[in-house]
């Protein structure tokens, strides 16, 4: 019980409050890693066909904005209402897939080769941190925990003044340049968002464990799109930048 109620995730989407609000189910309707993982190859799947759509399609700009707005909807719809992610997550899928490919797009065009070597990294460090994680090298402990959560609200409210900030023509020149911090900055967020990787494995083999209703399967499978799609873009900045030196 213990543990169960110490669940914590610097993840949005997975939060400790989750599974306090949830009844245990039986074991015939119940989470498991497996199908979580299923269920995430599943989504990844999905992301992958329609980011070929704006990656092949020169003239599909709109469909970028498309997938960014209409994303963040359905990631909302998602959060608030959890027995919905079995439909919503394929359709989150779907439309941040039309996001990441007109972005790909937009930086391969600037700096050919480095979606490949930015697809590389993040599957790499998924890879990685999971082998890390399952093996016992990384534990997820409460400080651990407490630490990455800080530093992910930490850069989530650097962004978000930096983009209020921005509409009044202030610009965070600082973390946004190809210059040693703004290196610095984009390495420093890289990581942070390569840790979210192991707290989201984390909540998923909790939900397992205390029997979280199938449906987490998807919530779990969800909550790790976010972050794999968070990592992604960030290793493209920090590319990006390396590569404008």
């Amino acid at each position: 019980m213990a543990r169960h109620l110490a669940l914590r995730s610097g993840n949005p989407a997975l939060t400790s409050k989750i599974f306090l609000e949830l009844g245990r189910a039986d074991t015939a309707n119940a989470m498991t890693i497996q199908g979580t993982v299923n269920k995430t190859g599943l989504a990844l799947l999905l992301l992958m066909a329609s980011a070929t759509l704006t990656w092949n399609s020169p003239e599909a700009s709109g469909l970028i904005w498309v997938g960014a707005l209409g994303g963040f909807i359905v990631a909302l719809i998602t959060i608030f209402n959890k027995t919905a992610a079995p439909y919503t997550v394929p359709v989150y899928a779907v439309l941040e897939g039309l996001f990441l490919g007109g972005i790909s797009r937009i930086f391969e065009s600037m700096y050919p080769g480095i979606v490949q070597q930015a697809v590389f990294l993040t599957f790499g460090t998924l890879g990685a941190l999971l082998l890390a994680y399952r093996s016992g090298l990384i534990k997820a402990t409460e400080n651990f925990k407490l630490g990455v959560t800080a530093a992910t609200g930490g850069i989530a409210f650097v962004y978000l003044v930096s983009i209020v900030m921005g509409f009044f023509g202030i610009h965070f020149s600082m973390i946004h340049s190809s210059g040693p911090m703004g290196i610095l900055f984009s390495a420093f967020v890289v990581v942070i968002a390569a840790l979210n990787l192991v707290m989201d494995f984390d909540f998923i083999e909790e939900g397992a464990e205390n029997g979280a209703p199938k449906y987490m399967e998807w919530y779990g499978a969800f909550g790790l799109l976010v972050t794999l799609i968070w990592l992604y873009l960030e290793i493209l900045r920090l590319l990006a930048k390396l590569r404008k030196r």
